[in-house]
């Protein structure tokens, strides 16, 4: 792995095996809370990340306990409480943008991401889990969109644009106005998360998944994810399937395909 990744103070880095990445955020005496130096970290790693060929699928757990308990809301109101804000828009400029941003990147870099959610995805922990491309679970793990319980809006980074894509309308609704948790088994009965495993077996679940990943090109795996991510909002049928189609095209007169293909042909 290339030696110019960035020094980390809260998320812990390593390749567990030849092109799978493990991020484990790492606070876990705050359930892995996210606060400024967490969200720098992130920042600083996607981005190397996303410039390292090398790297294939990245996976997202949390340390302890808990997957992320959302923002760290004691340092925010301290935040609050002290800095000059002078106003809403420096509010949304300093913090409210720094921390929707996380969810922008994650949706960003070409590596596809697996959410192995341990614990609580309270908050922007749900948010997290919602940018990753598949969400694996422990039964006892749960989703909970806990802005609307703190006097907020239940949209918050990114959830009332990914969350009904994911679960449809109305189970989004439910979760989003209720403020409810969602534990393990429930999500994955409405699609939220793909499969559950035992805590024992969650990062090994997620492995599976990673292994499948990598044994394909990497140009099919970035095109895939970002057709994925592009024909969400697609105006037409016919505008997805351009996409679709200028990707073939270049995937096509690849190497890559044209070595994969003989085994198909021979």
């Amino acid at each position: 792995m290339n030696k110019s990744l960035p020094i980390l103070e809260t998320l812990l880095f390593e390749e567990i095996e030849p092109q799978i990445g493990l991020v484990t955020m790492n606070r876990p005496d705050r359930l892995n809370a996210l606060n400024d130096p967490m969200l720098d970290d992130f920042y600083a790693l996607l981005d190397a990340l996303d410039r390292e060929d090398r790297l294939r699928v990245l996976i997202i757990t949390g340390a302890g306990r808990g997957f992320c308990a959302g923002a760290d809301l004691k340092e925010i109101v301290t935040r609050v409480q002290t800095e000059a804000f002078a106003d809403p828009e420096s509010f949304l400029r300093l913090v409210q943008e720094k921390y929707t941003g996380l969810i922008l990147k994650l949706r960003g870099i070409r590596q596809p991401v697996i959410a192995a959610v341990n614990g609580a995805a309270a908050g922007g922990g749900l948010a997290i889990a919602l940018a990753a491309d598949i969400r694996l679970c422990t039964p006892e793990a749960y989703f909970v969109a806990s802005f609307i319980n703190i006097g907020l809006s239940g949209g918050e980074m990114g959830s009332s644009f990914l969350l009904p894509r994911i679960v449809g309308a109305s189970r989004a609704a439910d979760i989003l106005l209720t403020g409810r948790k969602v534990f393990g088994e429930e999500a994955e009965r409405i699609g939220l998360v793909s499969r559950l495993a035992p805590a024992e077996s969650l990062r090994e679940a997620a492995l599976a998944y990673a292994r499948l990943m990598t044994a394909k090109t990497a140009g099919g795996l970035k095109l895939t994810k970002r057709a994925l991510e592009q024909n969400q909002t697609a105006p037409s049928l016919e505008a997805a399937v351009n996409l679709e189609n200028r990707n073939q095209a270049l995937m096509v007169f690849s190497g890559e395909f044209r070595r994969m293909i003989e085994a198909f042909i021979k």
